[in-house]
């Protein structure tokens, strides 16, 4: 499976200026650029997405009329033995600045599977993902890589 990608998968919304400000206000983030939207209109035309959202703006509605249960991420799907999971490291590299208004795309693929691997926690391997963002422009935005350790609990022998 390394090398398989997911369908494109869009936010059902555009992002907003109140789940920006939401989100800043939860975490108590006073950045002008999440608060002042002529400041941010001129710094980079409109207000900007904190970069830990990336991952929140596609995730989708728990319920919603007429849908139907979100896909399970790559990682997952890739049929390896494991009862549990983990996630062993994530680096994200932004491209772009990320605003309102923007609605973004996303397409998860699979980078490498390893080998087994014995840890303290127990047997599985690790299964490294890499998720491309864009925007509605087609432009890539922001690149997350991804690696979780898939795994039977367990002393290892």
């Amino acid at each position: 499976m390394v090398g398989a990608t997911t369908e494109p998968r869009t936010a059902a919304t555009p992002i907003s200026g109140a789940r920006i400000q939401l989100f800043a206000s939860l975490v108590r983030d006073g950045n002008r650029a999440y608060w002042d939207a002529e400041f941010a209109r001129e710094h980079w035309g409109g207000l900007l997405a904190p970069p830990a959202l990336l991952m929140g703006w596609l995730i989708p509605p728990p319920w919603q009329p007429g849908g139907r249960p979100p896909a399970a991420a790559l990682s997952l799907r890739v049929p390896l033995p494991g009862t549990t999971f983990i996630n062993a490291a994530n680096d994200v590299e932004y491209l772009q600045p990320i605003i309102e208004g923007d609605r973004l795309t996303a397409v998860e693929e699979l980078v490498s599977v390893s080998p087994e691997k014995r840890t303290r926690l127990g047997i599985g391997h690790f299964v490294e993902t890499l998720e491309t963002y864009r925007r509605q422009d087609g432009a890539v935005v922001a690149r997350s890589r991804n690696t979780l350790f898939r795994f039977t609990p367990g002393a290892p022998s």
